[in-house]
């Protein structure tokens, strides 16, 4: 693990030093609007520091073993995809109606190498998707990446989701696959992003930006498909330790169309931005959401992964208090 992820971790932080001084050089800032979280011109891209480590490691640990050659073909073709776009909109706006093109594309890529989702145990019954779970699979991972560029609003929030979901990841797959050497690839990204989230918290230095977002995104929703192949029960874990992202951004977006609103349009009305704003401050928020997700999300993920709960009660039991919390908090609501 050292000679990955040290090197990752440190490649990161370079990388996105180096970034950061490519984008105050060449004027690439998001300029604050009235719909912002941040009051300054800040740098963005950073993220493409996630984007080249990964990419750059991933062939490594298909040579050790450690990531199959579907899942190494799948990560590559979606993950630079996804960057490639995103960057693009970063630089120069690209309509929704073709960024979300390009992600069904990718997602459709992805799943082509992975499969469809794993055989699943729901309230006692198991479940054989077939083919509809592939359409199914496609639609999940072009949502989570997405939800993951809506998400990505205060300094860290992205940064700190990646990091413990992929550690409480990890660790779960260490524990239910402990032979099958899969739990170093979640570590890999968090390795990555750490890296990264040294310029982006307490205060953001720079920002991720969509490349990074939207890869971090499917990246997340990628290896959570492959866990699940691997063991049905750790995919349910996976969609437990996303829960926060999950909640927020599906509630807000179900409040948003039922009121006409313009999903595709910027806004800052996520669970977890009137929290920043009621607080005064953007690090508590992202502090709590790294502390739901390794002290409320991963005690219930693990008991789904080990088989000691149904993951379809598991979902219910971790989303209850979220779904209150967000509605509280005023997901969707101006």
């Amino acid at each position: 693990m050292i000679w990955i992820l040290l090197p990752s971790f440190t490649a990161a932080f370079l990388l996105t030093w180096m970034l950061r001084r490519h984008a105050i050089a060449t004027r690439l800032l998001d300029v604050p609007t009235a719909r912002s979280s941040h009051s300054v011109p800040t740098p963005r891209g950073g993220g493409l520091a996630i984007v080249a480590v990964v990419l750059t490691a991933l062939p490594w640990l298909w040579l050790y073993g450690l990531l199959n050659t579907g899942a190494l073909l799948a990560w590559l073709g979606a993950g630079v995809t996804v960057a490639m776009v995103g960057w693009w909109d970063d630089r120069d706006h690209v309509p929704a109606r073709w960024r979300l093109l390009v992600h069904f594309v990718a997602a459709a890529w992805a799943i082509i190498w992975l499969g469809g989702l794993p055989q699943l145990d729901l309230f006692g019954w198991d479940v054989d998707f077939g083919w509809f779970g592939r359409l199914l699979a496609v639609l999940y991972l072009v949502w989570l990446l997405n939800l993951y560029n809506f998400m990505d609003g205060i300094d860290g929030i992205a940064g700190i989701e990646a990091i413990t979901v992929g550690l409480g990841a990890a660790f779960l797959a260490w524990l239910a696959l402990s032979d099958a050497g899969f739990w170093v690839a979640p570590l890999l990204l968090a390795a990555a992003t750490a890296g990264f989230l040294v310029w982006n918290f307490p205060w953001a230095r720079i920002f991720m930006g969509d490349a990074g977002s939207g890869f971090v995104g499917i990246s997340l929703g990628m290896l959570s498909l492959q866990a699940g192949l691997l063991a049905p029960e750790l995919f349910w874990a996976w969609v437990i330790l996303l829960g926060v992202f999950i909640v927020d951004a599906t509630l807000t977006l179900l409040r948003r169309l039922l009121r006409g609103d313009r999903v595709y349009e910027a806004h800052r009305i996520h669970a977890y931005q009137h929290a920043a704003r009621r607080v005064g401050s953007h690090v508590p928020i992202s502090v709590a959401v790294g502390a739901i997700n390794l002290f409320w999300l991963l005690p219930i993920a693990t008991l789904v992964g080990l088989g000691m709960l149904s993951g379809a009660a598991g979902i219910l039991i971790a989303y209850a208090p979220l779904v209150l919390l967000a509605s509280w908090l005023g997901a969707g609501v101006d």
